[in-house]
């Protein structure tokens, strides 16, 4: 979901350790925590040191340390806000050492060394040449701003085409939140691009394209919620029907995460126009009953004690709380920070030195402007329910059941009681055993095991999938 999720994602693997030689714990550091690379700068002023890290696999942006105490050759690296702390001791050029993050704990040890990016193996990747034609193509969206005046962007992206279909059906994928590419580009994975390629060689036309303000799409993210992207599916349909080489009365859509809430949004203002939904990881229930297990359940594979996880749920029930109440009120974005930013002073003036360290003044501020952007209110506050009842046509929703994300079973029944409403004779809904909230097959369903996993794409689900559309449409 947008990136209140992956702010949660990044914070998983972003620890800290560092090395030295002797006393000289000043330049870079290079070590793993569960198989991911974490590279850690080191400075030091008159001899107060400081330092950040980056988790390279993830983000290219590194996160200050709270604390970096150096005592001969002894550091240690405490990040409060995430209960991150680092211990360890210089022994022939290495810091041998162990990280803990709330109750877990393992040894860690750094070089003193720059990281060198080795490309993962992505088998899955498909290599052109292509057995299909792939064109690349371009989209308008205009709408009428609230002054009146006209706005347009220009949608980029990629259409594939089957070479022995005659007017294929063709499907419109839709990402999952956050700013993403026509590949959907996450950990080195490129689903959508596995999934076009996929679907195309059996015979289903494929259209993926850049988010609105990614890579070669004009406009910008700042302020759009789940209806404005809504809109670019939109002039994706309405571009796709000037087409004559794709059958334009069997145009689906296919959304991943919050494009499996953005679907029908489109579906319910459009029925005539869509022909089938493929839900993938999307969500049956309102934005806080999507929100809150999510958090609960990160904090869970992060090892975190029960009774801090309760206490830091009935934090972020009150902050909830507070952005429903002013669902609808016009309430400005800079004075709901600044009523958010009261309510969390005020649930963690008596709580435990553990939630007080956590929730100190930069990351209160920093909660506060993310939770009342336009985005998350928006998600926070929308029930799918309303527009997943007007979906009549064919449905297919499947959610991994090791999808910490979006919970499969809670979210698949709100999907089987909406479309109920809508007397829907076409519904397939399935938990498929295993799968992650990329569909891969994991462990756990981390998301620190995202990166680590080869495979992008369940291919028994991709098989699902195009079986599913070719029963109907082919």
């Amino acid at each position: 979901m947008k990136n209140t999720f992956r702010t949660a994602i990044g914070i998983l693997i972003l620890l800290g350790s560092f090395l030295v030689k002797a006393q000289n714990f000043e330049g870079s550091w290079t070590g793993a925590i569960q198989g991911m690379p974490l590279v850690f700068e080191i400075s030091n002023n008159e001899g107060s040191y400081t330092a950040k890290m980056q988790s390279p696999k993830q983000s290219k942006a590194f996160l200050p340390m709270d604390s970096t105490i150096v005592k001969g050759n002894t550091i240690k690296l405490v990040l409060n806000a995430y209960k991150i702390k680092y211990q360890g001791e210089l022994s022939e050029e290495k810091v041998n050492g162990t990280f803990t993050q709330g109750t877990y704990s393992e040894a860690m040890i750094l070089e003193k060394k720059a990281y060198v990016e080795v490309k993962p193996n992505r088998p899955q990747e498909p290599k052109a040449p292509f057995p299909y034609k792939s064109e690349e193509v371009f989209f308008t969206n205009q709408w009428i701003n609230p002054g009146g005046d006209v706005t347009s962007i220009q949608l980029a992206g990629t259409l594939t085409l089957p070479t022995d279909v005659k007017n294929p059906p063709v499907a419109i994928l839709i990402s999952g939140s956050g700013p993403q590419d026509r590949n959907e580009e996450l950990f080195n994975h490129k689903p959508f691009l596995v999934i076009a390629d996929y679907l195309t060689k059996k015979g289903i036309a494929v259209l993926r394209y850049d988010d609105r303000g990614v890579a070669q799409s004009q406009g910008t993210q700042v302020g759009a919620n789940s209806f404005d992207f809504a809109s670019d599916v939109e002039a994706a349909i309405t571009y796709l029907k000037t087409r004559n080489d794709i059958n334009r009365n069997e145009i689906g859509l296919i959304g991943h995460s919050e494009g499996g809430l953005i679907a029908p949004i489109v579906i319910a203002n459009n029925k005539n126009d869509v022909a089938f939904f493929v839900s993938l990881a999307g969500t049956g229930l309102k934005g806080d009953r999507v929100v809150l297990p999510q958090m609960r359940k990160g904090a869970m594979l992060r090892g975190e004690l029960e009774a801090d996880i309760n206490a830091d749920m009935e934090i972020m029930k009150a902050l909830f709380d507070k952005i429903i109440e002013a669902d609808g009120v016009n309430i400005p974005q800079e004075a709901l920070a600044q009523q958010l930013e009261i309510r969390l002073r005020e649930k963690c003036k008596n709580a435990t030195p553990v939630i007080q360290a956590k929730y100190q003044e930069p990351t209160i501020k920093a909660l506060a402007k993310e939770f009342s952007n336009n985005w998350f209110r928006t998600f926070l506050t929308y029930d799918p329910a309303v527009n997943l009842s007007k979906v009549t046509c064919p449905v297919l929703a499947i959610n991994g059941s090791l999808d910490y994300q979006v919970i499969a079973a809670s979210n698949l029944d709100g999907m089987k009681s909406a479309f109920a409403k809508a007397e829907n004779k076409d519904v397939t809904i399935k938990e498929l055993p295993g799968l992650n909230h990329l569909f891969q097959n994991a462990v756990t369903g981390s998301a620190v095991e995202y990166g680590q996993i080869e495979e992008t794409f369940d291919p028994a689900t991709l098989e699902l999938i195009a079986s599913w559309i070719n029963e109907r449409f082919n």
